[in-house]
């Protein structure tokens, strides 16, 4: 290719971006009309008015990707429109988004997944933290793990739900990938290994095949694993890309967890109900009465109407020795027909039933 056909793409190129430029410019002013509208209707009716629609987002998301033709991949298409969209709603109403935090943890990373790089983003040091973080408005949303797929579910999440009145918002999964790092990158130097435990968990195959006789220091997060790394000569920390940026660590080791396809499931927690996305999942708290086959017939009425169920985890009940809740995780809207008449019959028989919310299925 010579100079001049190079030349003559840049142009190309350099027309095409201000054409960008301009699209996205008028989407932002719709956005702000949008916001104007929906202000109206809030003084009106004198309500709430929910800026952010993750039911919304959801289906464009998914009709913009059906419509890509490519060279851009749908993940790539469906990333792209979900900055668009997140810079553009901060023109109508900023999010504030708690996590788990520190800053440099998976779930912050999770966060900005989700909602995009135009939130500001709170960390909180615990879970419950984030929960009253959103119940006392200091936060619109918070984002919390709730499982992992090598080492199951996060029960401490599942247990907040137990009473609050918080409802399951939306969900997030992301691929997690574990770096051993350090100051100097002198594997021959470290003494010891700091990290939280379920990654020391997702990496111990790993570990006990390339540094057995390490010890390993569980942390409250990769972030503050980092951290400590960073101001001690013989440390290293199993953490992610964020962390080691955040902390200017070098990276040792590359991709440690025992499972490529190592993954970590999220909820968006809020206070409001979510509408149908056309592709959603519902989860649900329950309770059995204590008589025989009683969790069998709980089930049934899902199975008579179709729905599929694609998970069950029990937890103990408060204050109940040897009774349990189970949280279930269902295909389908809770204003779906079908799954309206499974949970109407399903009500009646639940000692306790609570549905946690209906919400857009994540895609990875």
């Amino acid at each position: 290719m010579n100079d001049d056909a190079l030349e003559k793409l840049r142009e190309r190129i350099d027309a095409i971006d201000e054409q960008l430029l301009e699209l996205f410019n008028r989407r932002a002013s719709c956005a702000v009309d949008v916001a104007g509208v929906k202000r109206e209707l809030s003084e009106a009716v004198d309500e709430s008015i929910d800026f952010f629609r993750p039911d919304r987002e959801a289906q464009v998301i998914k009709r913009l990707k059906s419509l890509n033709k490519g060279p851009l991949s749908d993940d790539e298409v469906g990333r792209l429109i979900r900055e668009v969209m997140s810079a553009c709603l901060a023109l109508e109403q900023p999010l504030k988004i708690a996590y788990l935090g520190p800053e440099g943890t998976f779930t912050q990373s999770a966060a900005l997944k989700h909602f995009g790089h135009s939130v500001s983003t709170i960390p909180m040091s615990s879970i419950p933290d984030v929960f009253n973080s959103v119940q006392s408005g200091h936060a619109d949303y918070g984002l919390v793990p709730v499982e992992n797929s090598t080492e199951g579910v996060i029960s401490h999440t599942l247990d907040m739900f137990i009473d609050s009145n918080l409802k399951v918002c939306g969900e997030v999964e992301i691929r997690v990938h574990h770096h051993l790092a350090t100051q100097s990158q002198d594997v021959s130097a470290i003494r010891h290994i700091y990290s939280h435990q379920q990654s020391f968990a997702q990496c111990r195959r790993w570990l006990d095949q390339n540094f057995p006789g390490i010890e390993r220091i569980p942390v409250s997060s990769n972030a503050e694993a980092a951290r400590l790394a960073s101001i001690e000569s013989d440390a290293a920390a199993i953490c992610g890309l964020p962390a080691v940026e955040i902390f200017s660590l070098k990276i040792c080791y590359e991709n440690i967890e025992d499972l490529s396809d190592n993954t970590t499931r999220f909820v968006i927690i809020g206070g409001q109900d979510v509408g149908p996305s056309g592709n959603d999942k519902t989860s649900l708290l329950i309770s059995t009465k204590n008589i025989p086959g009683a969790l069998l017939g709980l089930l049934q009425p899902l199975a008579d109407h179709g729905i599929s169920m694609n998970k069950i985890e029990s937890r103990p009940a408060q204050g109940s020795k040897w009774a349990y809740v189970f949280f279930i995780d269902v295909d389908g809207h809770q204003l779906d027909v079908n799954v309206v008449e499974a949970l109407n019959e399903l009500k009646q028989q639940a000692a306790l039933f609570k549905i946690l919310g209906s919400y857009p299925k994540a895609s990875l």
